[in-house]
């Protein structure tokens, strides 16, 4: 290389916008070294000479480049430490921050249908976490109103035994009658702080079903009340393990139904809801789910005795279930489970008084299956008592001894396509057993078939046809609250129901 050669590639190194910072950083080195270039190339300068200055010149500019980097990245990290800070006291009315609270109607309907996956919400809550439809650090609100109208008719005297509203001389009397009210009202909550953890609450107004003194319309009955309240911890991404702490469906059976209101006599009659603590497994179509119950009478479904009380002062109950899916390809699949639980509700001593404590516990079990082909939806499920159900025997009626108690269902559902409008067809039998042959409290039947569409993903109408045979309350089911001998129990008491609604979930 000549020197010309040699002073031209040196001028052809570029110094950016920061050159001159990092010349008064750097001091005299740089400057003497660019001085070089400046100044004439003369003949006295040897070849060493050169050569040395120009192993030198390098290694200077090598330092000068880190120095400029690190200057670069400095002020890079500077900047983006500065919009995080803007952005953490930006107000919350901000634009950027209007995904914090969404409102996702779909998801709304599903978590708060009473009809689908009854005690599995935790299980729905995660896997919309892990589909994407609920997001991280994020709160969605929701509700859902549904309203009937119905004519209800039977033939023995104020007997009407169906059981979406109590069936007590404060909610019908007579042979016939009507109504037009509001069923129930919900809100529900769902808040996921991180991706590992979820609060859940479920607001509930149903005075039709309210255990409240009075008639529909009585203060008492048209209260507030939270129906379901739980912190989820889990993360299906991360791991199939879950676990739930709070107020919660214990997971005993299926009690789904195919209908579009009218729930299954085998939910009506087994169907928990208590305090407690639940963990679950899920993954590759295997779901199994433990649940600690709190002892004593619960909210529904549930008790244990707590040294001969109904005080729920020790979680000395359980439920255990454990279900497999297998997928038959497309949206084909079917589901088989079972389920067992330590303390059922069926423990009273005679009278029966619900609420009140037991002398003994009364473990149950379930079996269920569900099957989705096309179009078609089938469920089936039987649940039935270890013992029998000492209340069920009245000593003024000695020939009618206890019973265990049964309850069973089938159901299935067509989705047709009529006009281009979506359709659902359904029929649903169920049965609630309880005393021996030709007692009055023997059994109660319930026979359903529906209609329903969907105005929208989370607005379905909907009509049912229910004839009811027998009049069975749990309450003094076998007698008690009346003269020796005498139980407000009918067996043959039949009662039909012509009902239409909506219900719709924002």
């Amino acid at each position: 290389m000549d020197l010309l050669e040699f002073y031209m590639g040196v001028k052809a190194i570029q110094i950016d916008r920061y050159s001159g910072v990092l010349l008064k950083g750097l001091g005299a080195p740089v400057v003497l070294s660019l001085s070089l270039l400046s100044g004439p190339l003369s003949a006295a300068v040897s070849l060493e000479d050169l050569a040395e200055k120009m192993d030198k010149l390098e290694a200077e500019n090598r330092e000068l480049r880190k120095s400029l980097n690190e200057l670069k990245t400095s002020q890079v990290e500077d900047r983006r430490q500065h919009a995080t800070h803007q952005q953490a006291v930006k107000p919350a009315g901000n634009s950027e921050g209007a995904n914090v609270v969404n409102v996702n109607n779909k998801y709304s309907f599903d978590v708060l249908d009473p009809t689908t996956k009854i005690n599995r919400k935790q299980l729905l809550i995660l896997e919309q976490k892990q589909n994407g439809d609920l997001k991280d650090d994020s709160v969605t609100i929701g509700g859902a109103v549904t309203a009937v109208v119905n004519k209800q008719h039977t033939d023995t005297d104020s007997k009407f035994g169906y059981l979406m509203r109590h069936p007590t001389s404060s909610n019908q009397v007579g042979s016939n009658v009507s109504e037009a009210a509001l069923h129930s009202v919900q809100l529900g909550i769902t808040a996921n702080l991180g991706s590992w953890m979820t609060a859940y609450s479920e607001i509930l107004y149903d005075p039709g079903q309210s255990f409240g003194r009075g008639t529909l319309t009585d203060l008492n009955r048209n209260q507030l009340q939270l129906r379901q309240g739980f912190v989820l911890l889990g993360d299906l991404n991360r791991s199939p393990f879950y676990l739930s702490l709070g107020k919660m469906a214990t997971p005993f059976g299926l009690t789904d139904t195919v209908n579009p209101f009218t729930a299954s006599t085998v939910w009506h009659a087994f169907g928990g809801l208590a305090y407690g603590i639940k963990g679950g497994y899920y993954a590759n179509g295997l779901n199994i789910e433990l649940m600690g119950v709190q002892g004593g009478s619960q909210f529904r479904g549930a008790n244990t005795s707590v040294r001969g009380t109904n005080v729920p002062s020790k979680l000395n109950n359980f439920v255990i279930d454990a279900n497999y899916t297998y997928d038959l390809g497309g949206d084909n699949d079917i589901m088989a489970g079972v389920s067992y639980e330590k303390g059922s509700a069926y423990c009273h001593n005679f009278p029966v008084v619900h609420f009140e404590g037991c002398s003994m516990d009364n473990p149950a079990y379930d079996i269920y299956s569900e099957v989705n082909w096309g179009d078609f939806k089938f469920l089936a499920e039987f649940a039935k008592t270890a013992h029998v159900w000492p209340g069920t025997f009245n000593p003024t009626i000695p020939q009618f001894g206890a019973k265990k108690v049964t309850s069973w269902g089938v159901g299935g559902k067509y989705s047709a396509n009529l006009m281009g409008t979506e359709i659902d067809l359904s029929a649903d039998y169920s049965s609630y057993i309880a005393g021996p042959d030709g007692s009055p409290w023997e059994r109660q039947d319930q026979t359903i078939f529906g209609v329903s569409s969907f105005l929208t993903p989370s607005v379905k109408l909907f009509g049912e046809y229910v004839h009811v045979d027998g009049y069975v309350p749990l309450n003094f089911i076998s007698g008690g609250n009346l003269g020796p001998g005498q139980t407000h129990s009918v067996r043959n008491a039949d009662s039909d129901v012509f009902l239409i609604g909506v219900n719709a979930a924002f």
